[in-house]
């Protein structure tokens, strides 16, 4: 039977006891040998060596890094699962030096990671995908781009929006100095975070504290009052769910967020390519609000979640 080497980066155990389990210690195959050919693209397989995915850490991250590596392993590759892995500033280093192959990105948040000087904000995939490529370190490639998008946003509580008169980011502008932001680590320092909020709304908030991606940290923050505007995930389960308000962005400071792969260059073979190309052509934007509520309001495990997708969309076999 073969088996997904799954690595965890010690930091994934706060992560994993927050969203339940996070991954299983393995993933194995549904069904070891019903052709009696288990081997079959082994050739192409064995030429690239063990593949290994990436994942950030939240819900979706963990999801879609389990939909590659599944998928590649029922393909026939040898593959080890490295997830919960933190922020680009962790894993574009470990792409550029051959720690990873494989990371599912997001084109306008990688764009914006990787570019020195944005000139304006993208939208368009075949412009953001045009932009990236320019920046991209040498040796990793762009696959097919999903039409699924995952944006950041800012969300208050209807008691907030309620009381300040908010609607859309614009309106944070003369009360920002009244309230108390939250978000990830790197939102202090990304272009479209709090600097680009400053930049472009004159956005200054009172305070900023640190808490998570628009997991259950930021949803804790927020409905406790700790924080009043928190940056969340437009694909985020805990929206609806914590009946938050979302700002509506109305000066295009955050770009087209399509769901991409991203590859070293001497894994993107023929086969590789057509996995992932595949998941990326079955995922729309509602399926990951829906597999996104599996794991963050059910607990369910992320590799199940990803599995049952792939089985339902004919990826790989039940």
């Amino acid at each position: 039977m073969r088996r997904i080497r799954l690595l965890v980066s010690g930091a994934a155990i706060v992560l994993m006891a927050l969203l339940g389990t996070a991954c299983s210690p393995e993933v194995t195959d549904g069904d070891e040998d019903a052709t009696g050919d288990e081997d079959t693209g082994a050739a192409e397989a064995g030429d690239v060596g063990t593949i290994t995915v990436g994942s950030a850490n939240f819900a979706e991250q963990l999801i879609l890094g389990n939909m590659y590596a599944i998928a590649l392993e029922e393909a026939g590759f040898d593959v080890e699962a490295n997830l919960n892995l933190g922020s680009r500033e962790v894993y574009f280093p470990a792409l550029e030096s051959g720690e990873l192959d494989v990371m599912p990105e997001y084109l306008g948040a990688a764009y914006g990671f990787l570019a020195e000087e944005e000139e304006e904000v993208l939208t368009e995939v075949d412009e953001l995908r045009s932009a990236l490529e320019e920046v991209l370190p040498e040796g990793l490639v762009l696959l097919e781009s999903s039409e699924a998008q995952d944006q950041d946003a800012l969300a208050v509580t209807q008691e907030t929006a309620d009381e300040y008169g908010l609607a859309t980011v614009s309106d944070l502008a003369p009360v920002a100095g009244e309230l108390v932001a939250g978000g990830p680590p790197e939102e202090e320092t990304r272009s479209v975070g709090l600097p680009g909020l400053r930049e472009v709304y004159d956005i200054e908030f009172a305070d900023f504290i640190v808490t998570d991606a628009g997991g259950p940290q930021t949803v804790e923050a927020l409905s406790s009052g700790r924080i009043d505007v928190g940056r969340v995930f437009t694909t985020s389960s805990f929206i609806d769910e914590e009946g938050f308000v979302v700002l509506e962005e109305d000066r295009d400071l955050i770009p087209g967020e399509n769901i991409t792969p991203i590859v070293r260059s001497e894994v993107a073979v023929a086969e590789v390519e057509e996995v992932l190309n595949g998941i990326s052509a079955a995922l729309t934007t509602d399926i990951l609000i829906d597999l996104n509520a599996r794991v963050e309001l059910d607990n369910d495990d992320p590799d199940v979640v990803a599995r049952d997708f792939l089985v339902e969309q004919g990826l790989i076999e039940g």
